[in-house]
């Protein structure tokens, strides 16, 4: 049996919470073999992100061909994608490379507050990145930014995936971790609207939310699972690691992308 295959195209996170860290770390996990594509090197711990070097546009693109073009790839994930220029050659090269299964992560703001998208380039991913896209994944302070709505209740979500809609992906999850009461996320095919609830756990370690969710939707359509059942994989999977989030460093710490095998082994380091 082949084992399926996916590409993170993202930033690298030295701390290992998020970013190409975390997406390598979630597809392992859901049983799915992982590659990468770094647009950026950042130096990043659970406090914040104290510095960011890009990776030359051309050289993305030689990381993403090296490996589509050997290895072959199921799906595709796309995180930080810092500028206008990495936005339009990254679009270039999944275009050319005919992608049909990309999930975008449109990663504006680390969790710290620090800005990883230059304000010049939201609509850059607008115009390149969302028309190639099957599912785009903003949480609500990104789908306010894309959509130029006060995203901060379920109906201002049902208005902004139908905004988000129309520039061109085929399907929109909203991210509703930042509601009040249980986190409901809202899938929208263009037609209806799924809702996907689970238990909120009070806990501060939830570095890599957003990186880690996307790339569990990814690695369910690797293994051929719809983008329903990817989303509730997704849904389930993230809640568990948060669930189990680890107290690391001296800030945020990252959620647990390994919790189910840690609890067969009775491992339990929190």
């Amino acid at each position: 049996m082949k084992i399926p295959r996916a590409l993170t195209i993202a930033g690298s996170d030295s701390g290992g919470g998020a970013g190409i860290q975390a997406d390598l770390k979630t597809f392992s996990a859901l049983g799915v073999y992982g590659m990468s594509a770094v647009t950026a090197l950042t130096a990043q711990n659970t406090v914040g992100v104290q510095g960011v070097v890009e990776i030359d546009p051309q050289f993305i693109a030689a990381q993403i061909s090296s490996v589509v073009e050997d290895i072959g790839v199921d799906a595709v994930k796309t995180g930080m994608l810092s500028s206008a220029a990495i936005i339009s050659r990254v679009a270039a090269e999944l275009k050319r490379l005919r992608i049909d299964k990309l999930v975008v992560d449109p990663v504006m703001v680390a969790k710290s507050g620090d800005r990883l998208l230059r304000e010049d380039a939201i609509q850059s991913i607008i115009n390149e990145l969302f028309p190639l896209a099957l599912v785009v994944t903003p949480n609500l302070h990104e789908a306010s930014a894309l959509t130029g709505l006060e995203v901060r209740s379920p109906e201002h979500m049902r208005q902004a995936a139908k905004h988000i809609e129309s520039f061109g992906p085929r399907y929109v999850v909203v991210k509703g971790g930042h509601l009040e009461g249980s986190p409901m996320d809202l899938l929208y095919d263009g037609d209806r609207f799924v809702e996907f609830t689970n238990v909120r756990h009070d806990t501060a370690h939830t570095h890599g939310t957003g990186c880690t969710y996307a790339s569990a939707i990814a690695a369910g359509l690797a293994r051929g699972l719809t983008v329903q059942k990817a989303v509730a994989l997704a849904k389930d999977y993230i809640t568990g690691a948060i669930a189990q989030g680890l107290a690391i460093g001296k800030g945020r710490g990252p959620v647990h992308h390994f919790y189910h095998l840690y609890r067969l082994a009775g491992w339990d380091y929190r």
